[in-house]
């Protein structure tokens, strides 16, 4: 996959690690590949580092947003609540054991644990983080079907009406904001359509 080399590349040198960081990107690569991983898969990270390549002139630290990127689903465990808070420590210990100095450290930790999705993002790296992260809510209809039906498999524990409750609340708590999308590129781009896919999801039986 010679276009995450690249960006793993990229990212760790922005970021001022003095290894290249070989040991961590085959240990992120296995992660993202687990068997269990339906949605969030290579897919989606190829499909965020794709939408932060086009936009990372948004970035006041672009390093420090990709290399958070890299880690923001590194640990997924369907039936855990906490895998923000791991992915953001292997974050901390794999840049820290990098060289990497402690302030970009701590700022890459916070912008994965945005990716909760709890509270509101502030400045433009956690904005454009949280867009880039929610940009599959906007996209066309096939491909917004298609991450409904890899979220119910990943959740195909859960029995279906207990699935159906837990899904349309967090769906609508998307569509509760004033805006989906914080940054003006993206609520300009995608803000429309993912409204309508979200109220179709949430309407559908």
């Amino acid at each position: 996959m010679p276009e995450l080399r690249e960006s793993w590349a990229r990212a760790w040198r922005r970021i001022g690690a003095r290894t290249a960081g070989e040991g961590t990107y085959d240990a992120l690569l296995a992660r993202y590949g687990e068997l269990h991983r339906k949605y969030h898969t290579l897919r989606h990270l190829g499909e965020c580092l794709a939408w932060f390549e086009s936009v990372q002139g948004l970035a006041d630290r672009p390093g420090e947003v990709e290399a958070a990127f890299w880690f923001h689903d590194a640990i997924y465990d369907v039936r855990r609540s906490d895998n923000e808070e791991r992915s953001a420590e292997w974050a901390r210990t794999a840049a820290g054991e990098g060289g990497v100095a402690r302030d970009v450290v701590e700022r890459i930790h916070s912008l994965i644990m945005i990716t909760k999705h709890t509270g509101a993002p502030a400045g433009a790296d956690e904005q454009l983080v949280v867009d880039i992260d929610l940009a599959i809510l906007g996209s066309n209809k096939e491909r917004f079907a298609g991450y409904q039906r890899q979220i119910r498999a990943e959740y195909a524990h859960v029995p279906d009406g207990q699935f159906a409750q837990r899904r349309r609340a967090i769906l609508q708590s998307f569509l509760d904001r004033p805006r989906i999308y914080s940054t003006a590129y993206f609520h300009e781009a995608l803000e429309n359509a993912a409204r309508a896919n979200l109220r179709l999801a949430i309407d559908m039986p």
